[in-house]
C-alpha cells in the first residue's frame, strides 16, 4: 500500500484498518489469469463456479495441505475464525470476526508454502491498492505463522446475485443497472491492470440501496492459479453471461450453473429475446455483444464488446430505462353512509320508503297598508346596506392599489413589510443509506456512517485524531478530505440541508451528484455545490432557491478544528437531514 506520510495518525485513536503489510511493487497480477472454470461447489466464498467455453482446470498444485484450523482459532491477535464457508485446492475461506472493530469480515487462508501463495498475496495487495468502493475492500494481506491469509470485507446485509437470480429473471430496468455498474467497475479496474477472472454470480453483491459490489478480485482466480492470455475478453464475456442470465434466468452455456438451467444442447447461443418473451431488445443485443466468441459476434447488427470499457460505453449509449410505474389498486365505488342519509345509527331496511321532512307553509303575504309601507321600508333598507357595502369595497380596492406602490399595509394580500407570503415549511426526506466518502478507496471509520443518519443526536460519525495538519494530517490519501454520501434511494427534489456538526470549526461544503449518477465515489462524481465552502459552527444549514433534482448528497469535509486536547485535529458528522 501507499507509504505514510509523516504527518501520521495517532496511533491511541486510530480504530481503522490496519496497513497491509507490504507495497503493490511486487504484486504479479497483470490480466494474464483464465476466466472460467468449470464448475464446483465453493460458490459460498463469493465467486461460484462458471461452466463456459474455454474453461480449462488447472493442474492440482495443493503439494500443501489446508491448514488444520477450527473455529474459535484467532489471526494476529485480533481475527477470531467463526465459520470455514470454502476448504478446496489447499485453501480455506472463513466468515470471522474483528474483535478489534467488532464487526464480521471473511478470511482467505493458506500455508506459507503453498506454490500460489506469493501470487495471492501479491493480487490481494494490488487488489487494496485500487480502493474502488464498487468492490469488496481487501483489508489486510499477511504472511506470518507458516500461514497466509487474506482478509476482506464481509456484508451481511447484501444480497448475492446467485439468490437474486433464484426467485426469477429481473425486470428491465434492474438488469440495466447491474450491466451498468458491473461494466464500469471493471472498466476502472483494467485501466488500473487488475482482472477479476472469477466474475460469477456468486461474486456479485447487490446492496439495500442497489448498488452492486464485486468481491474477489485478482484474488479469487489466483486462490485457484487460473491465468488467460485475454483478460479483458473474458472478464468482458464474463459480465454477458450475467445479464443474460439476468434477463432469461438461464446459463448461456449447455451445462447447468448456479442453479441456472443451461441452453439445450446443439442449438447454439440463442438471443435472450428469443428465450424469454418481453425481454428489452437493446439489453438482448448487449447481452449477444458481450458474450461474443472468437471475435465473431452473434449480435444482429452491432459489433462485438471486447473490453469492459467497450461494455460500458455501449450501454451508456443507450435509452436510459427507467424504473417501472408503481402500480395502485383503485379505491372501493363510492357509496352514501347512512349518515349521508340522515339514519345515522339507524340502518334503514332495504325495500323501505324514505319519506320527506314536512316542512311548513310559509305565511300569507301581508296585504293592508301596514304591510305595503313595511316591504317599502324594508327594501329601502337593503338598498342603502348594498351601497354602504359597495362604497367599503370600493375603498378597500383603493387601499390595496395605493400599497401596491410601494406604501406598505397590513392587508392579508399585503402583508407587512410587502412581503410574499413564506412558502410552508420543507419537511425531512427519508434517507435509504449513508456510507463514508472515500476517494481513495481507504476510509476512517465507514461502519460508522449509519450514525450520522440514524436520528440519534447522542451518535456520531466522527474522524481520527491527526497531528500537524488540519487537512487530515496532510496524508496523501487524505487529499480530497473525508465525509459522509447520502443516499436518498431514488431520485428527489432537494429543498434544503440541516446537519449538525460533532464539532465547531470544520471546513465544510454540500455538494450533489447528477441526476443519472450511480453509485458515485470522488469528487468529480459530484459536480453541483449548494453550499459554499465554509468554516462551519455547530451546524451547517441551507435553504436552497431553486430545489435541486438528485439522489446523492455529499456533505465534504476539507479541514478539522483541534480538538479538546490541542494535541490534534478531529472531526465529525452527529446528524444529517436532508428537506424536501
Amino acid at each position: 500500500m501507499a507509504e505514510r506520510s509523516t504527518a501520521a495518525v495517532d496511533v491511541a485513536d486510530n480504530s481503522g484498518d490496519e496497513p497491509l503489510a507490504a507495497k503493490a511493487d511486487e504484486a504479479t497480477t497483470d490480466g494474464t489469469a483464465e476466466a472460467q472454470r468449470a464448475a464446483g461447489d465453493d460458490s459460498q466464498d463469493g465467486d461460484g463456479e462458471q461452466a463456459a467455453p474455454e474453461a480449462s482446470e488447472p493442474t492440482p498444485e495443493a503439494s500443501a495441505a489446508t491448514p488444520d484450523l477450527h473455529s474459535g482459532h484467532k489471526l494476529a491477535g485480533r481475527y477470531r475464525l467463526e465459520e470455514c464457508v470454502t476448504r478446496l485446492d489447499g485453501f480455506s475461506s472463513w466468515r470471522a470476526v474483528d474483535e478489534k472493530l467488532r464487526r464480521a469480515v471473511g478470511v482467505h487462508l493458506l500455508p506459507a508454502d503453498h506454490p500460489r501463495a506469493r501470487s495471492v498475496l501479491a493480487a490481494a495487495r494490488s487488489s487494496a491498492l485500487l480502493g474502488d468502493p464498487r468492490f469488496v475492500q481487501v483489508l489486510d494481506a499477511v504472511e506470518e505463522d507458516d500461514l497466509v491469509y487474506v482478509v476482506h470485507e464481509w456484508l451481511p446485509d447484501a444480497t448475492e446475485l446467485t439468490a437474486l437470480l433464484g426467485a426469477g429473471p429481473m425486470d428491465a430496468h434492474d438488469a440495466y443497472q447491474l450491466v451498468s455498474q458491473i461494466s464500469q467497475a471493471m472498466a476502472a479496474a483494467h485501466r488500473e491492470g487488475l482482472a477479476h477472472l472469477r466474475l460469477t454470480p456468486g461474486a456479485v453483491l447487490r446492496s439495500s440501496s442497489g448498488q452492486y459490489r464485486i468481491r474477489g478480485l485478482a484474488v479469487n482466480a489466483a486462490l485457484r492459479g487460473i491465468t488467460s492470455d485475454g483478460p479483458q475478453r473474458a472478464d468482458t464475456e464474463a459480465i454477458g453471461a450475467l445479464l443474460y442470465a439476468a434477463l432469461t434466468q438461464r446459463w448461456p452455456y449447455e451445462s447447468d450453473a448456479y442453479g441456472l438451467t443451461g441452453l439445450p444442447k446443439g442449438v447454439g447461443l440463442l438471443p435472450p429475446d428469443q428465450v424469454r418473451a418481453g425481454v428489452h431488445r437493446g439489453l438482448s443485443e448487449i447481452a449477444m455483444r458481450a458474450l461474443a466468441n472468437d471475435g465473431a459476434t452473434a449480435s444482429r447488427q452491432e459489433q462485438p464488446c471486447t473490453t469492459p470499457d467497450e461494455l460500458a460505453r455501449a450501454v451508456a449509449a443507450m435509452p436510459r430505462i427507467r424504473p417501472p410505474e408503481p402500480t395502485f389498486t383503485a379505491p372501493p365505488e363510492y357509496q352514501r353512509t347512512t349518515y349521508q342519509q340522515g339514519t345515522y345509527g339507524r340502518p334503514a331496511a332495504p325495500s323501505a320508503v324514505v319519506t320527506q321532512p314536512v316542512v311548513p307553509a310559509p305565511p300569507a303575504p301581508l296585504q293592508s297598508r301596514t304591510g305595503r309601507a313595511l316591504k317599502w321600508a324594508v327594501s329601502a333598507l337593503l338598498i342603502a346596506a348594498l351601497g354602504l357595502g359597495s362604497w367599503q369595497l370600493a375603498e378597500t380596492l383603493l387601499n390595496h392599489d395605493n400599497n401596491s406602490g410601494g406604501d406598505p399595509g397590513t392587508t392579508q394580500s399585503n402583508p407587512e413589510n410587502g412581503d410574499k407570503p413564506k412558502p410552508p415549511p420543507a419537511a425531512p426526506l427519508q434517507i435509504a443509506a449513508a456510507s463514508e466518502f472515500m476517494p481513495s478507496g481507504s476510509g476512517i471509520k465507514p461502519e460508522d456512517a449509519p450514525k450520522a443518519v440514524d436520528g440519534k443526536s447522542a451518535t456520531s460519525w466522527v474522524t481520527l485524531r491527526y497531528r500537524g495538519y488540519s487537512n487530515f494530517g496532510n496524508l496523501p490519501s487524505r487529499k480530497d478530505g473525508s465525509g459522509i454520501v447520502v443516499d436518498l434511494g431514488s431520485v428527489k427534489d432537494v429543498s434544503g440541508i440541516d446537519v449538525t456538526m460533532y464539532r465547531s470549526g470544520q471546513k465544510a461544503e454540500v455538494l450533489a451528484a447528477g441526476e443519472n449518477a450511480s453509485a458515485p465515489s470522488s469528487l468529480a462524481d459530484f459536480p453541483h455545490h449548494l453550499t459554499q465552502l465554509q468554516t462551519t459552527g455547530s451546524t451547517l444549514k441551507e435553504t436552497f432557491s431553486k430545489p435541486v433534482h438528485t439522489r446523492y448528497l455529499l456533505i465534504h469535509i476539507t479541514e478539522l478544528p483541534l480538538d479538546d486536547t490541542g494535541s490534534g485535529y478531529r472531526g465529525g458528522i452527529s446528524e444529517i437531514s436532508v428537506l424536501g
